[in-house]
């Protein structure tokens, strides 16, 4: 983890890196701090100048930050954006299976060539001084945004917002922040007003800020820091909303109300950061997005690993008694309860019973995610994150399961535990692997 996020070149499983490959750079990259992370703009700031400043020329920029969401909003805001002809650069982190999910050039993944190139720039410019990996590989990134046209560029902050890598953008077109909780507290600490306050570290003099629905010591914090300094806030609830509906959502604004289609990604919560990208966009100047494009948007994003239904592969092989296979990378309470809130949908519409395949890594605790999944699931069976040192082994997942009050066992690995509930079940239900992006990675990286 650098900045907050996940950095494995490759998913747990993946193979050793060969020579010569963005991913063997990307190995010498995580070496050159001793702290995975370090929460400081000076590095990097160093290494910009160094490299030209390429932050200084990129293109309008709508940078985002929260707890939960952040990457299903810039998602969104870029399906919609797509959809309206514009031409659209992405950083977004952590990544599930490859390091080059991170970076979108003009609406493709950055190619391997490129990567390596630019990788290799930096570290020869960086000539082995003190960075994170999340720092130069940021840097990477702003090179390739620099030199690549596009008309927009959506950033996604790593961790917190005031001390974070994607801070040395001064003047963005809009700020974006996103439901804000806990989480990364040995970094932010346990006070959610001074998370909050991290956050809204992001927000720059006289530049709208479009926010989601916050908690009151959080949303307090955030309008402290706008009024401080002065931000115009552009708030859920009080300037803009969003409804679901049986067949789509309700967008109200003051500039009229619209009525669109239920986003392809599933969970209430995704109408919610469906809502909180439709109003970034909204305050985008210079953009144009119609209904139409913004109703294809909605309907054709993806983003892998949040509720995602798998429908081939290895591990869907193994199913039986039409069982259905699901697979989400939340890992903290606020991503639990959301799960949660679907699962009780779910419940509703058909009765299926839920069964989790769960792992974590140990600097979660279990209980803050298991406690709002208790009602919902039938059973657990627990796993290790395969190569991941830091995970919790299986059993002691189980222990914790069941000390939650949720029947548990453990598995050897993902593809015994799926084998293990699709052969007991007695009918159609529902599987879902939870619990940690490393696992999702993994998952999405051996069930190609």
């Amino acid at each position: 983890m650098s900045n907050g996020t996940p950095t494995r070149p490759e998913a747990a499983s993946g193979p050793t890196p060969k020579p010569n490959t963005s991913d063997a750079v990307l190995e010498r990259l995580m070496g050159l701090h001793p702290k995975l992370i370090d929460l400081s703009l000076e590095r990097v700031e160093r290494l910009l100048a160094e490299m030209g400043n390429p932050e200084a020329a990129l293109p309008p920029t709508v940078h985002v930050a929260g707890t939960n969401g952040k990457g299903s909003t810039v998602a969104f805001m870029r399906a919609c954006l797509e959809a309206a002809g514009y031409s659209v650069h992405a950083y977004t982190s952590p990544h599930l299976v490859r390091f080059h999910e991170r970076i979108r050039l003009a609406g493709d993944l950055i190619e391997e060539g490129r990567l390596l190139r630019l990788l290799e720039e930096c570290e020869t410019v960086n000539q082995g001084e003190p960075i994170t990996f999340f720092e130069i590989t940021t840097v990477a990134a702003f090179l390739a945004f620099a030199r690549t046209p596009a008309d927009v560029l959506l950033l996604e902050t790593g961790l917190g917002g005031r001390l974070d890598t994607t801070n040395v953008v001064k003047r963005p077109a809009v700020t974006v922040i996103t439901p804000i909780s806990h989480d990364h507290q040995q970094f932010l600490g346990t006070d959610l007003a001074g998370i909050a306050r991290e956050k809204a570290g992001i927000l720059k003099p006289g530049i709208v800020c479009v926010t989601s629905r916050q908690d009151p010591a959080a949303m307090e914090a955030i309008t402290a820091r706008a009024q401080d300094i002065g931000v115009p806030l552009y708030r859920e609830g009080e300037d803009w909303s969003v409804t679901g509906t049986t067949d789509g959502l309700i967008y109200e604004s003051p500039r009229g109300t619209k009525h669109l289609p239920s986003p392809s990604l599933t969970g209430e919560h995704q109408t919610a950061n469906a809502g909180l990208a439709l109003a970034a966009l909204e305050r985008l100047r210079g953009f144009t997005v119609d209904d139409a494009p913004l109703a294809g948007g909605l309907r054709s994003v993806q983003w892998p690993g949040r509720l995602q239904r798998l429908t081939k592969g290895p591990l869907v092989e193994l199913l039986t008694n039409g069982c259905e296979l699901f697979l989400d990378g939340g890992h903290n309470g606020a991503a639990a309860e959301a799960i949660a809130r679907q699962a009780a949908r779910w419940a509703e519409d058909d009765g299926k019973p839920l069964y989790l395949i769960f792992g974590m890594l140990n600097s979660r605790n279990p209980a803050d995610f298991l406690g709002p999944l208790v009602p919902h699931a039938a059973s657990l069976r627990a796993v290790a994150i395969p190569g991941e040192d830091n995970a919790f082994p299986a059993e002691d997942l189980a222990a914790a399961a069941e000390n939650a009050g949720l029947e548990a066992g453990s598995a050897a690995s993902i593809d015994q535990a799926v084998s293990d509930i699709a052969i007991n079940t007695t009918g159609p239900a529902r599987i879902l692997i939870c619990g940690s992006l490393y696992l999702a990675g993994t998952v999405l990286a051996e069930n190609r």
